[in-house]
């Protein structure tokens, strides 16, 4: 069983029109719910690709009714979700169908009392005992320390279960610390980690920091890989349009199922790559649409990068 943790899980709406324009009165054509969160949208896609996987973090609420409804109708993901007394939050993605761009507005969900995380860290701990990989991922909900990851990352390294940290910020930089196996920084969390702009120098020094394996994800042109084992970059063919919202996290669910079927560096990021873009052609995420998928994957480059000066 793949754990994923999602401590400020989410219900996802997605408004579709015509134009997204400032001031302006819009007629929504389409409107998508889904359960949501970074970690929440990791474990939909690694059920679609057939793996066992449960979902943990916090639920509350009218709203965190809807998310565990959702989440128990979804073939092949467990639910481990924590009660709350305050209310799951919301977050809503306008997708503007002329232009093809998104934006997202993200709620900063509730705030978590010490009684209630001591309960989700006595679940946390009991379902690492089943756990072949867990995944970290996404934001701290108000109240929660800021070392909150790294905590969780100690947990599971003391209980032999590898870890992937996919958060920002300080959360990212104390649980770096804390030394995850793998760590799924984009462009801008890399550098601010760092203080380095150029992705290969910070992505070595992020390892230097902690991370055994560090995967940066640069957008449209890839993934950087720097691992114990070497260093890799890896392409899509092409550049699709579309809704990005999710892209990363089933870059995540990529990573993390290759690596539960123990295939080698360069097929793990094919994969990832191959989610990735075929998940911005999906209406919403925590989906992908699997033809795109299967067609990019052996169209993915993935090559040796050279060490940084």
């Amino acid at each position: 069983m793949i754990l994923t943790v999602t401590l400020n899980t989410a219900l996802d709406i997605t408004y579709h029109v015509r134009s997204l324009r400032p001031h302006a009165s819009h007629r929504v054509s389409e409107v998508l719910e889904r359960p949501g969160g970074k970690g929440v949208n990791v474990a939909r896609v690694l059920a679609a690709l057939g793996h066992e996987v449960t979902v943990t973090g916090f639920a509350g609420g009218a709203t965190g009714r809807v998310v565990q409804e959702l989440l128990t109708a979804t073939p092949g993901v467990a639910d481990a979700l924590v009660p709350v007394a305050g209310a799951t939050r919301r977050t809503i993605a306008v997708v503007d169908e002329e232009s093809g761009d998104t934006t997202q507005l993200n709620e900063p969900g509730p705030a978590i009392t010490p009684v209630e995380w001591n309960a989700f860290q006595d679940r946390y701990e009991a379902l690492l005992a089943s756990a072949s990989a867990v995944a970290l991922c996404g934001s701290l909900p108000p109240g929660l320390p800021v070392g909150a990851y790294a905590g969780l990352v100690r947990t599971a390294r003391a209980a032999g279960v590898p870890v992937l940290l996919d958060t920002s910020g300080e959360p990212l930089r104390r649980a770096v610390a804390a030394r995850p196996d793998l760590i799924k920084p984009n462009a801008d969390e890399l550098a601010e980690l760092t203080g380095s702009h150029e992705p290969l120098r910070a992505t070595q020094d992020a390892r230097r920091r902690g991370a055994r394996a560090v995967v940066a994800s640069l957008g449209a042109e890839g993934l950087l890989a720097v691992t114990p084992e070497g260093r890799w970059r890896a392409t899509p063919p092409v550049r699709l349009r579309g809704n990005p919202t999710g892209a990363g996290d089933s870059a995540v669910a990529g990573l993390l199922s290759a690596e539960a079927e123990h295939l080698p560096w360069p097929d793990r990021l094919a994969r990832a790559v191959a989610l990735s873009a075929a998940t911005v052609t999906s209406p919403a995420a925590g989906e992908f649409d699997h033809r795109t998928y299967e067609k990019l994957l052996a169209q993915v480059s993935v090559t040796t990068e050279a060490n940084a000066a």
